[in-house]
């Protein structure tokens, strides 16, 4: 057991990783050295800025090799909300094209909303934002009934953060390039947790996190497409590219690059079916400890492979995790704990207000157990006695 899982062991059953993952000590230990003896500064010209240039490297090598890509596709940022504004807002005036258009969804992340929203305020950007259906996809037929002559980007998260639902990015990227569009997609959920690869997407842009896939909060990466312009959102000394001006934070980027190859290994040691099992395990308990009760939001079919987002009858959300403490669990994206209002996803998707305020998100990650889910089914049972 490593001492990651000991500390959690240690608390109620942790069931929230899609908010964020406990750092990793593989991870911990690897960054360590850059905020000790490796201090150096990668744009100095001396020996102190060697070992930091080389970190800042292999590191961006690191978190292309999970997405199929090369290191010089791989800018870092401060967080993934960072790199979506970079993304949206970079995109569109870089475009140069007047009164830009820009493409999303109803289920998109606040980051993504929020700065559609700016930049229609602050930038006259029209922003057309697609339904979904109640399993919570996008139709590609919306998509490219919405694309016009002034379309410059479409934004389309590949999986969502609150029900897991994994959106056909390949299928509406193709509509989008048809039609000579940019394509972006936040992949803050999937990445780490099932195979990615950006050829095979077709995406120009796409967004890592490095909290949610076991490195620290405070640092995330954006892969930029060769040839795609962007405008920076950070001025200054022309660090990552030119679009993230700012003395680079080697020893988070060591993280990200440590938590990408971690990543890599275990999917192609197939850890993602465990998680699916463990995640199918708990959907089972559940419902057979309330019969009749337990609805599942969000597609069945498509979604993350560690993701169970259900409605219980008769309860709200809130009330059964405050009715069960030893469990760590959410009623929807962490972005609006201590919100009473229904998930505006679970509405987008067609839920009613009672469904959607009985919904509970329960997300597991790498140190997840058998015991631990059938403890999690128990305390949950308990709860509505």
């Amino acid at each position: 057991m490593t001492s990651a899982h000991l500390a959690l062991a240690g608390g109620p059953v942790y069931l929230d990783y899609n908010a964020t993952t406990p750092v990793d000590p593989r991870v911990v230990e690897a960054m360590l050295p850059y905020l000790t003896a490796h201090f150096g500064n990668p744009s100095s010209a001396h020996a102190y800025a060697e070992p930091a240039h080389a970190a800042l490297d292999r590191a961006r090598e690191q978190v292309a090799a999970l997405l199929g890509t090369a290191g010089e596709r791989i800018v870092f940022s401060g967080s993934g909300s960072e790199a979506n504004n970079l993304a949206l807002r970079g995109a569109v005036l870089a475009s140069g094209v007047d009164r830009p258009h820009l493409v999303t969804q109803s289920t998109e992340h606040p980051a993504v909303l929020n700065t559609c929203r700016a930049l229609a305020r602050l930038h006259g950007v029209d922003v057309t934002i697609l339904p979904v259906d109640s399993d919570g996809l996008v139709d590609p037929a919306d998509l490219a009934a919405a694309i016009s002559p002034r379309t410059v980007l479409v934004t389309i998260m590949s999986a969502n953060n609150e029900t897991g639902v994994l959106q056909p990015v390949t299928e509406l990227a193709r509509v989008a390039h048809d039609r000579g569009v940019l394509v972006h997609t936040d992949a803050a959920q999937i990445a780490g947790k099932l195979p990615l690869d950006v050829a095979a997407l077709d995406v120009d842009l796409l967004t890592v996190v490095g909290h949610k896939m076991y490195a620290p909060k405070g640092i995330a990466a954006l892969y930029v497409r060769a040839g795609v312009a962007l405008e920076p959102i950070i001025y200054g000394g022309g660090q990552e590219h030119g679009l993230r001006a700012g003395t680079e934070n080697i020893a988070f980027a060591v993280a990200l690059g440590a938590a990408a190859r971690l990543a890599a290994a275990d999917l192609a040691a197939g850890c993602h079916h465990r998680l699916r099992a463990l995640r199918d395990r708990l959907h089972r308990g559940i419902a057979d400890a309330l019969p009749g009760r337990v609805l599942l939001n969000g597609a069945a079919d498509r979604r993350l492979p560690n993701t169970l987002n259900v409605s219980i009858a008769d309860t709200r959300g809130d009330e059964l995790l405050a009715a069960a403490p030893g469990l760590a669990a959410s009623t929807g994206s962490a972005c609006h704990a201590g919100s009473t209002e229904p998930s505006p996803v679970l509405q987008a998707m067609g839920l009613d207000r009672e469904r959607a305020l009985s919904a509970v998100r329960l997300s597991l990650g790498r140190w997840t157990t058998n015991e631990e889910v059938d403890h999690a089914t128990r305390l949950l049972a308990k709860a509505l006695d």
